[in-house]
């Protein structure tokens, strides 16, 4: 995906891992395997761990919905989301699995919705699959074949993919590489993201600006969909607990410096990558637009900051608290 704002027009996912079959089409490739409906998390919280050592066929129920809700303390923003969540609901899974996904499209909605689904190999990540218009459902089945951490976001063209992308329709995917990753005390999701608003008083709804999109001058760079969610409601953890974080960047358009104040990470996964041996002890690390990290780190008692030091991006909400007791 590219930085440039509205420049990114593209019809095909980035990196991923599947087969396609059409939604009331065969099985892809998977017979008797057990069939599970997916537990999602929402951030902070991720859903559990895999511990199946067999491929299984999960079921993952979704909705697009268009709604009004907290963008800060002061203002209220006209969302668009995945299961009036931004953002949407982390989804966890297993190389060999075997996902299908239903889309449903809030008949409230005005616009049609999608997915692409970076864990996707294949034309548009999935997304003509997944087309919903209002009040219509969709679905396909994807085999999952590489492992990593993914975004998925909305595709749709109308008015335009970066615009889905900045009203908050994104999420994370894990695919877990066989044999799960190693167990750790506590995990936690982390969603940056800007957004671009039209001026607005206090306690008035916030409405999305094409022109501060186009000249990446956003209003607010928030951690999960709010400016204050995790200072208000910061992240908990005991003394000598090991912490792991998955960091998804929705942008749309900036590249994300990930920063522990307080110590180093102790391991840094890059690019979302859950095969590849982590750098450690990593004071900051950058998630480009599109993309992600897993971090590790044990912790002592006290108040750990997590942010994204660049420019003003902490005053306008890319801050968050990790207290442990």
């Amino acid at each position: 995906m590219s930085i440039s704002f509205f420049r990114c027009v593209r019809t095909a996912g980035l990196v991923g891992a599947c087969i396609m079959t059409p939604y009331l089409g065969i099985n892809a490739g998977v017979v008797s395997a057990e069939t599970i409906k997916a537990q999602l998390g929402f951030a902070p919280n991720v859903p559990p761990p895999i511990k199946r050592t067999e491929p299984a066929n999960i079921v993952v129920n979704l909705t697009a919905d268009e709604w009004t809700g907290p963008l800060s303390d002061d203002n209220n923003y006209e969302f668009w989301g995945f299961n009036k969540s931004v953002p949407g609901p982390m989804i966890r899974v297993m190389v060999g699995d075997t996902v299908e996904i239903r889309l449903k499209n809030s008949k409230d909605s005005k616009e049609s919705h999608n997915i692409d689904f970076h864990a996707i190999t294949g034309p548009g990540g999935g997304a003509s699959l997944l087309n919903s218009e209002p009040g219509q459902e969709s679905g396909g089945k994807f085999k999952m074949i590489i492992p990593g951490i993914f975004l998925y976001h909305c595709a749709t063209a109308s008015p335009s993919i970066p615009e889905h992308v900045a009203n908050g329709m994104y999420g994370t995917i894990v695919v877990e590489p066989a044999g799960g990753l190693k167990p750790v005390d506590k995990e936690f999701q982390i969603m940056q993201s800007e957004f671009y608003t039209k001026e607005g008083g206090k306690g008035e709804t916030l409405e999305f600006s094409y022109e501060n999109g186009l000249d990446e001058r956003p209003s607010h760079v928030v951690y999960n969909g709010h400016a204050s969610s995790m200072v208000k409601t910061p992240l908990r953890a005991k003394a000598g607990e090991t912490v792991r974080i998955f960091l998804t960047n929705a942008g749309p358009n900036f590249v994300d410096s990930f920063q522990l104040l307080e110590q180093p990470f102790d391991r840094v996964y890059s690019e979302g990558s859950l095969t590849s041996a982590p750098a450690e002890n990593v004071k900051v690390t950058r998630v480009p637009t599109g993309g992600a990290v897993m971090v590790e780190f044990k912790v002592k008692a006290g108040t750990y900051t997590l942010v994204d030091p660049v420019q003003d991006r902490k005053n306008k909400g890319a801050l968050g608290l990790l207290k442990v007791d």
